[in-house]
This record gives C-alpha cells, sequence and structure tokens, in this order.
C-alpha cells in the first residue's frame, strides 16, 4: 500500500509540475505578444505613419485611397519629395517645389517656374495661380516650403494655404500600396 501511495503522490506531482510549465509558458507567450505590440505600437507611430490618401490630389502618382507608408524621423527634404503636411487641420499629401528663399513664378498661361526654371516633368495638368497667394513672384520664407498637388487644376495646396511650415511636414512618402478595386 505504501508503494501504491507513493506511485499516487508522484503522479500528483509531476501532473502539478506539468501545469505549472504551462502556465509559465502562456504567461511568457503573453508577455512576448504585450512586448511585440507595445514595439509595433512605437515604430508606426514615431517612426512611420500609415495612412489612405484623402482624395485624388496626387492624381496619378497617388489616388484616393492608396495606402501611404511615410517616414516621420527625415527632417531633411529635397524637391520633389512626396510628403505628408498638416493645413487646415487635415492631413495632406503634396509635392514639395520649392523650399526656403526659391522663388516660384505661376503665370497665366498656367507655366510653373522655380528659381526662373520651367517645371515641366510629368506633370499634365497646367499651374493656375489660386487665393492664397496674392502676388508671384514668390519668395518661399524661411522654414517653409511651397508644396503642390500633382493634379494641379482639383488640388488645394500652398496655392490656396499659402507656404506650409516645416513643422507641418509630418513624413516623407517612403511606399504607396494601391488598393483594389474590389
Amino acid at each position: 500500500m505504501r508503494t501504491a501511495k507513493n506511485m499516487s503522490c508522484s503522479k500528483i506531482i509531476r501532473r502539478r509540475r506539468r501545469e505549472a510549465e504551462t502556465r509559465n509558458g502562456y504567461i511568457q507567450l503573453l508577455a512576448r505578444i504585450i512586448l511585440v505590440i507595445v514595439c509595433g505600437g512605437l515604430l508606426f507611430t514615431q517612426g512611420f505613419l500609415l495612412m489612405r490618401a484623402p482624395d485624388n490630389g496626387m492624381f496619378p502618382a497617388i489616388k484616393g485611397g492608396d495606402l501611404l507608408i511615410g517616414f516621420r524621423l527625415q527632417r531633411n527634404f529635397l524637391k520633389n519629395d512626396v510628403v505628408v503636411y498638416k493645413a487646415n487641420g487635415k492631413l495632406q499629401v503634396g509635392r514639395i517645389l520649392g523650399q526656403e528663399t526659391d522663388v516660384i513664378t505661376i503665370d497665366d498661361t498656367g507655366q510653373l517656374l522655380v528659381n526662373g526654371t520651367p517645371q515641366t516633368g510629368e506633370i499634365a495638368f497646367p499651374t493656375y495661380a489660386k487665393k492664397g497667394i496674392k502676388k508671384y513672384p514668390y519668395r518661399v520664407p524661411k522654414g517653409c516650403v511651397f508644396l503642390l498637388g500633382d493634379y494641379r487644376t482639383q488640388t488645394k495646396d500652398s496655392r490656396d494655404y499659402g507656404p506650409i511650415k516645416m513643422e507641418a511636414v509630418k513624413a516623407k512618402v517612403i511606399t504607396v500600396l494601391r488598393r483594389r478595386e474590389l
């Protein structure tokens, strides 16, 4: 009887040990999942920006509804960089056309000049002045950029809002994921 009692005790001890190991395994798994969620959250709130294109202002490069991935940590932008910026409380997408001290000229024929050089590129739409900037040629102030959308006849940009402060530029677009018509 004593040996039967020892065997049942050893079974109970083994079962409890397995239960404790299983419980510890689940706790470690839960801790790893929480760590991944926290790291991913920090990465996508501090390092990267995910957003949907709000409209067709950058058509054909970016269509309304496309998913944009932007890099938040870049602060040195070049001309023709596509960026996400905040204007009138909304996130917008635009292309940097001029930086501080650049001279922007838009004439009545739809021709656009930056520092006296015509800007044609692949933009198929003419560029006309709007109400935001009253007089051209216009010199971009320090600490600002001049942004235009690619769909120049249908977009709101620096011609409406004026120059955009560098603090309002939130990220440089690094990837565009096209939405699929479903």
